[in-house]
């Protein structure tokens, strides 16, 4: 082996490496732990890292060979990555490392179970989220948007969340789901307590939903590429998660909204591909009738 062809094996790992880094998934990645280091050394390591290391680790063991049934061959499960860091900064540090474990395990299956053509349609931290509040009553809040740390971090936490959301080409989404959440919660103070409604324009409430808007809400494979229908599904999770939080007041009433936001946007999803499909069988059959017709 020459010299070049032995350094390019060398390089070989760190070109891969920068290339995912300059991926979607590699940047989001790097945004989340760029989040989620001062808000950890904040609570604590030992006490944040056993929750978010099983979450994690039970995400990227259990979705590696579900794609490699699903495509035929392994991959890196980085999608899975994302999920169980998402899941382990949502959920309350005090939580077990099994109800994280738990937590991302049911996330993974929700990925997997509710698909429209290759695409999943419920946002699986979301999901796997809601689910555990009910199944092992699992805390959450939001620790790693940090909510416990001086107002001033909350220039990191706005500036991270709408680059991120820009570089997915989701701001509209975004501008409309804060916009549709913070007219409601100002506009219901004519009829609801406003002292209650006042827990949404504070910690850990404002930092909950400015993180919920940038790196959830805006989950590529989940939500609308077009603009215009951005706005509807951001409308419909805002509208949808203040109603809950109304009605019963449960702390996932924001990922409740958006996994409704997820079912209209896989409905629209179901319908074109049934479009796409009745397009090419008729286009298939316009010859023989023709032919027939001669």
């Amino acid at each position: 082996m020459s010299d070049s062809t032995s350094a390019a094996v060398h390089k070989s790992p760190w070109t891969a490496l920068l290339r995912w880094l300059r991926s979607l998934k590699g940047l989001f990645t790097a945004i989340l732990l760029i989040l989620t280091a001062p808000a950890a050394h904040h609570a604590g390591w030992m006490l944040v890292l056993p929750g978010l290391a099983s979450a994690i680790l039970v995400a990227m063991l259990l979705d590696a060979p579900l794609i490699r049934w699903r495509d035929g061959e392994w991959s890196v499960p980085d999608g899975a990555l994302l999920t169980g860091m998402l899941v382990g900064v949502v959920l309350s540090p005090h939580a077990t490392w099994w109800v994280a474990a738990g937590t991302a395990a049911l996330a993974i299956a929700a990925k997997h179970a509710l698909r429209v053509k290759r695409a999943n349609v419920l946002n699986p931290a979301a999901a796997g989220l809601v689910v555990s509040y009910y199944l092992f009553d699992s805390g959450q809040n939001w620790w790693g948007a940090l909510p416990d740390l001086p107002p001033v971090w909350m220039l990191l936490l706005g500036s991270t969340a709408a680059f991120m959301a820009w570089r997915l080409h989701k701001l509209p989404l975004v501008l409309a789901l804060l916009g549709v959440h913070f007219v409601l919660a100002t506009s219901a103070t004519y009829v609801v307590d406003p002292v209650r409604l006042a827990e949404l324009y504070r910690a850990p409430d404002l930092q909950m939903v400015l993180f919920f808007a940038g790196f959830m809400a805006t989950d590529p494979p989940t939500s609308p590429p077009k603009a215009g229908d951005q706005v509807t599904y951001g409308a419909i999770a805002a509208a949808t998660g203040f109603g809950l939080y109304i009605a019963i007041g449960a702390v996932y009433f924001l990922l409740g909204g958006l996994l409704v936001a997820n079912l209209w946007e896989g409905w629209r999803k179901w319908k074109r591909a049934g479009s796409a499909r009745a397009a090419r069988v008729t286009s298939a059959a316009a010859p023989r009738t023709e032919a027939a017709l001669r």
